[in-house]
């Protein structure tokens, strides 16, 4: 498994701490137009974490908005609306991807790096058919969990956008809007489903060192699929006719 990145300078990555939403929209578009222009010339991982605030992607519909009348940036990522906050740790590569440019490939790397962390803490997560980012299953009482959400944007074979971890924030952000559009899947937390304090301090070493090696190729993309769901076996009682479920 070979690069997604054209560069094979070392991937630069930069701890913002806290920064407002706008300010890391306009850095990262700076960043991407110096890196096609050639101005910059390695690739940057920034990751930090924003104050509270909605994002909506450019596949956002008015059913998906807050229905407590909360303020929305409207962004050119792909995907749907979602919550940044406190607790959350957000990375936006900005990379030069290799050509031929394979988008699905990059965001499947992008996933990767988040399932590898999520295991490195304890937690297995998966991907799901039809859904990006990364998921906690459901149980039957509970709905699937979205642990790690997915919004990039490639443009003049640069990505930017990126990535968020759920690490510790107030889950209570995501009840007033259906999170990326999905209605029948919720939002989770590392710190909910391990039952222990996951900080955005413990992850982000962990994210920046996997996110430089599945886009290195070091860290090879596998499925993660599901587990199979066991199906009763229904066996015929002999010669009474009546199938009894084991």
């Amino acid at each position: 498994m070979g690069s997604a990145r054209l560069s094979t300078d070392p991937l630069e990555i930069r701890w913002l701490g806290s920064v407002e939403y706008q300010d890391t929209f306009d850095l990262q578009h700076r960043l991407a137009t110096e890196r096609a222009d050639g101005v910059l010339d390695h690739d940057v991982l920034l990751l930090l974490e924003h104050p509270a605030v909605y994002t909506a992607g450019r596949r956002t519909e008015d059913a998906d908005r807050p229905t407590d009348g909360s303020p929305v940036i409207d962004v050119d990522r792909g995907g749907k609306l979602t919550w940044h906050g406190p607790g959350q740790l957000v990375a936006y590569p900005i990379v030069a991807l290799a050509h031929p440019v394979d988008v699905v490939d990059y965001v499947r790397r992008l996933e990767e790096a988040m399932i590898m962390v999520t295991h490195q803490l304890g937690l297995d997560t998966y991907r799901v058919d039809g859904r990006s980012g990364v998921w906690v299953l459901g149980d039957g009482v509970r709905q699937d969990r979205k642990i790690g959400a997915i919004g990039i944007r490639v443009a003049r074979g640069v990505a930017l956008h990126g990535i968020a971890v759920n690490c510790d924030p107030d889950l209570s952000a995501f009840t007033s809007i259906i999170p990326c559009g999905i209605p029948d899947a919720g939002a989770g937390s590392l710190t909910v489903e391990l039952g222990r304090s996951v900080t955005v301090a413990d992850v982000h070493p962990l994210l920046g060192q996997a996110i430089s090696d599945a886009l290195d190729g070091t860290l090879e993309v596998t499925e993660h699929r599901p587990p199979p769901v066991e199906t009763p076996q229904i066996v015929a009682a002999d010669g009474t006719g009546v199938g009894l479920i084991q």
